[in-house]
């Protein structure tokens, strides 16, 4: 009989070699890594759905909780609630959700998007996360390749999608994806994953300060204020990641996409100018573009005006 030791060596052994062999695969075939980071990309979509629904509801209770407390008064009970507990189900009839009815894509398209139980349609949004996640995860593996700078970009991309669809549900910016988004872009730039510390520290400075003054200048003016200090963070967080280099560019982007489509709000879909219309969206999707292209784009601007 083998003694307990020696069968935990080899089992420990086969589990290096499994994941050594698993590496070197990814290394050596760009297809099979493009086809994981995808795949993943959709299992973690389908998770950035909870995420998107429940952290603003997590958020509420947390506020409630802390007025109760301020008010002396005892916090409501209510039932545990978080990204885990309970388990998803049909807001309708309270049918629970299956691991079969819960295949990012696959099981909204064999559903028809309805309800297995009540037959009451599932939302698209659930689909296209899920779809946004995994093509834009597939994406990064191509354009990176194998290495720390593609795993980054998975989760800098899974942040900024939670991010896009929670501002446009609530207009917030939850801290606890924009903080630990500005902290994560500043330890993988330790070792310049995608910029020099230096550029990323100011990044980081800047990229608050320069939403900052923004807010301070037209509340100056007209008494009102334009964004909240969710958007300050999330630039923040961009430039600790991209470098304040990119910083001009994504705030280009960002302002000149977030223009066209609150024109096109206002115009076509008769949206008040009243109402806001969330920037962080635009931010991401300039963040977005300024990481795969930033480099490119601002080499053919400046090609632009260069002397012949």
């Amino acid at each position: 009989m083998r003694p307990v030791g020696a069968a935990l060596f080899v089992s420990i052994t086969d589990n290096k070699n499994a994941v050594t062999s698993l590496i070197q695969l990814l290394q050596d075939s760009p297809a099979f890594l493009i086809a994981l980071c995808g795949i993943v990309g959709l299992m973690v979509g389908s998770f950035l759905n909870v995420v998107i629904h429940r952290l603003p509801k997590m958020m509420e209770r947390e506020w409630q909780h802390q007025c109760a407390e301020l008010n002396d008064e005892p916090p409501a009970k209510e039932p545990r609630y978080n990204l885990v507990v309970p388990r998803s189900a049909c807001p309708h009839c309270g049918h629970n959700i299956s691991a079969l009815e819960n295949i990012p894509v696959v099981s909204y398209l064999l559903l028809r998007g309805k309800c297995k139980s009540c037959g009451a349609p599932i939302s698209l949004r659930y689909p296209i996360v899920e779809a946004i996640s995994g093509i834009l995860s597939a994406y990064a593996a191509w354009h990176f390749g194998f290495g720390l700078a593609a795993l980054g970009t998975l989760l800098f991309i899974w942040a900024l999608v939670a991010l896009t669809f929670i501002d446009f549900d609530t207009q917030l910016l939850p801290d606890n994806i924009t903080l630990p988004l500005l902290w994560l872009g500043l330890l993988l730039n330790f070792s310049a994953t995608f910029t020099d510390l230096h550029s990323a520290v100011i990044g980081a400075i800047a990229g608050y300060l320069a939403l900052w003054s923004v807010f301070w200048l037209f509340k100056l003016v007209t008494g009102k204020e334009g964004m909240g200090y969710g958007d300050f963070k999330l630039l923040s967080a961009i430039g600790a990641w991209l470098g304040w280099q990119m910083l001009p560019l994504v705030i280009l982007l960002s302002s000149l996409v977030g223009a066209v489509v609150g024109i096109a709000l206002i115009v076509a879909a008769r949206h008040g100018r009243s109402v806001p219309i969330p920037f962080g969206p635009y931010l991401a999707g300039g963040g977005l573009i300024a990481l795969f292209w930033g480099q490119t784009l601002t080499h053919d601007y400046l090609q632009l005006f260069a002397t012949p």
